[in-house]
């Protein structure tokens, strides 16, 4: 399938220095990019259906953690912001289920895409992970489910809505509410969040919405899925270096498997 097949390079004309360079400065200001209308609508429609087609194969869970992702600090009482628990529960379809004539795994690897993601990211180079389960991902979020508040490891995401819920399911998050690099927690401004003390902002997007979010030092969250339209997301991780896997202990958390 052809580039010009999936990504709307009328509205997303990826290519053009003056059109990245503006991607670049709105995502280097917010910390969020919003592109509507990325991938056509038949492409996403081809995603989607293979999503479904796989559906017996979703690995699902739900989980309790911390907000920074880390085990509870007995240092700290239970119900400090450090400790607090919040839910997460989704399916995930791995990598290696996805068509290799996917849209989906052509947006992945071409080059022409990745080079856009490079410079909007600032990074030299992005590259696979170099597990079987790790660089694709279909999320899939049913009424009721949700991801809790957390901040991420990675510093970027990268995210296309295939297919929105009827109700619910807004992207919500607090920019730049910890600074991870000087261990900075911001555990009261934390603590703020949980309790619903503060505004956040909310995204709600379509189907064939591409996001990019820097979520390592802004708090995040998807919101429950109020509706019985499942919510599916590809999440497209990449690395800034080669040869990195997901550990085999976080593929089992993750995946229900390791390859």
């Amino acid at each position: 399938m052809k580039l010009s097949n999936i990504i709307d390079l009328a509205a997303h004309p990826i290519g053009d220095p003056d059109y990245r360079d503006a991607c670049k400065a709105a995502f280097d200001r917010d910390g969020v990019l919003v592109m509507p209308g990325f991938v056509q609508a038949p492409a996403v429609n081809a995603i989607g259906a293979e999503g479904e087609a796989n559906r017996a194969r979703v690995y699902a869970r739900t989980e309790r953690h911390t907000v920074y992702l880390s085990p509870p600090d007995p240092a700290f009482a239970p119900d400090h912001p450090r400790n607090r628990l919040v839910t997460s529960s989704k399916g995930c379809i791995t990598d290696d289920l996805m068509p290799a004539d996917s849209a989906l795994r052509t947006l992945y690897d071409s080059n022409d895409f990745q080079g856009f993601l490079c410079h909007v990211l600032g990074e030299a180079a992005l590259f696979p992970y170099a597990d079987p389960l790790s660089s694709i991902n279909l999320h899939f979020a049913e009424r009721g489910q949700e991801l809790g508040w957390h901040f991420d490891n990675s510093s970027f995401a990268i995210t296309l809505m295939v297919q929105a819920p009827e109700q619910g399911g807004a992207f919500e998050y607090v920019s730049n509410l910890r600074d991870a690099d000087a261990g900075e927690m911001s555990f009261a401004a934390v603590g703020a969040v949980l309790d619903g003390a503060v505004p956040v902002n909310r995204v709600t997007v379509d189907a064939g919405t591409l996001m990019f979010f820097r979520g390592r030092n802004s708090i995040h969250r998807v919101a429950p899925n109020l509706s019985n339209r499942t919510r599916m997301l590809a999440v497209l991780a990449y690395n800034t270096e080669p040869g990195v896997s997901l550990s085999r202990a976080a593929r089992m958390t993750f995946y229900g498997r390791t390859g």
